[in-house]
C-alpha cells in the first residue's frame, strides 16, 4: 500500500508537458497582471491594436518634429529681436551723441572741457568789433569747438559783431571791456595761435591794449546762442 502511494507521488512530482503549460499560463497571467497594474497609472493601451500603436507613435514623432521646428523658429526670432534691439540701441546712442555734438556747435547747449581764456584789456577802447572777430577766428582755426565772450555771448557761425558807439555788440549782447574770450579745445594749440608773432597779442598791443592767454584744464560755457529758424531755406526733399 505504501509502495503504491509513493509510486503515485513520484509520478505526480515528475514534470510533464501539462505541468509546463500550467506554469507558463500562471507566469503569463502574473506578467499580465503586473503590466496592467503599471499601466493603470498611465494611458491604457491594452485595447489598442498593434497597427494603431504604430500610427500613434508616428503621430507623436511628427508632433515632436513640429514642436522642435517651432522652438527653432522662436529661438531664431528671439535672437533676431535681441540683435535688432542691440542695433537700435547702438544707433540711438550714436544719434544722441551726434545730436549733442551738433547742439554744441550750434550753440543750443552748454559745453565743458579743456581750453583757454583770452583776456583783452582795452583802456583806450581802441579794439574794434572786427578785431574781436579776428581773435575768435584765430581760435576757431586752432580747433576751438565752443566759444563764449564775457560769459554772455555764445559765438556760432551766424553770430554777428557790431560796433555800437562805445560798446561792441556780439549776437545781440552788449559787451563791456575788458573782453574775456573762453574757448574749449586743445589748450596748447589755441594758446600758440594767440601768442605767435603778428597774432592777437601783437595786434592788441599795437592799439594800446594788452592780451593774455591762460590755459585751463576745464572751461565751462553756459551761454547759449540766439538761434532763429531759417526763413527761406527748407530741407531738400
Amino acid at each position: 500500500m505504501l509502495d503504491q502511494q509513493m509510486s503515485r507521488f513520484r509520478r505526480w512530482s515528475r514534470p510533464t508537458g501539462m505541468h509546463v503549460l500550467v506554469s507558463l499560463l500562471i507566469g503569463a497571467l502574473a506578467f499580465g497582471m503586473t503590466t496592467q497594474i503599471a499601466q493603470d497609472d498611465a494611458t491604457d493601451f491594452t485595447s489598442v491594436r498593434g497597427v494603431e500603436l504604430v500610427e500613434l507613435l508616428k503621430s507623436i514623432d511628427a508632433a515632436n518634429e513640429r514642436l522642435a521646428t517651432q522652438i527653432d523658429d522662436l529661438t531664431a526670432t528671439r535672437d533676431d529681436l535681441l540683435s535688432s534691439s542691440q542695433r537700435s540701441e547702438d544707433a540711438e546712442k550714436q544719434a544722441r551723441k551726434r545730436s549733442e555734438q551738433l547742439a554744441i556747435l550750434a550753440g543750443s547747449a552748454g559745453a565743458t572741457g579743456p581750453g583757454v581764456a583770452v583776456t583783452i584789456e582795452d583802456p583806450d577802447e581802441a579794439v574794434s568789433a572786427n578785431q574781436l572777430l579776428d581773435a575768435v577766428q584765430e581760435l576757431r582755426d586752432a580747433g576751438a569747438e565752443a566759444i563764449a565772450i564775457n560769459g554772455t555771448a555764445r559765438v556760432v557761425a551766424q553770430t554777428y559783431f557790431l560796433d555800437d558807439d562805445r560798446v561792441i555788440v556780439v549776437g545781440g549782447s552788449e559787451l563791456k571791456r575788458p573782453f574775456v574770450i573762453e574757448a574749449i579745445g586743445d589748450p596748447d594749440t589755441m594758446a600758440e595761435a594767440v601768442r605767435f608773432r603778428g597774432g592777437l597779442i601783437d595786434r592788441v598791443a599795437n592799439v594800446g591794449g594788452k592780451a593774455t592767454v591762460t590755459e585751463r584744464t576745464k572751461v565751462t560755457i553756459t551761454a547759449l546762442a540766439d538761434i532763429k529758424g531759417p526763413e527761406y531755406a527748407r530741407p531738400r526733399s
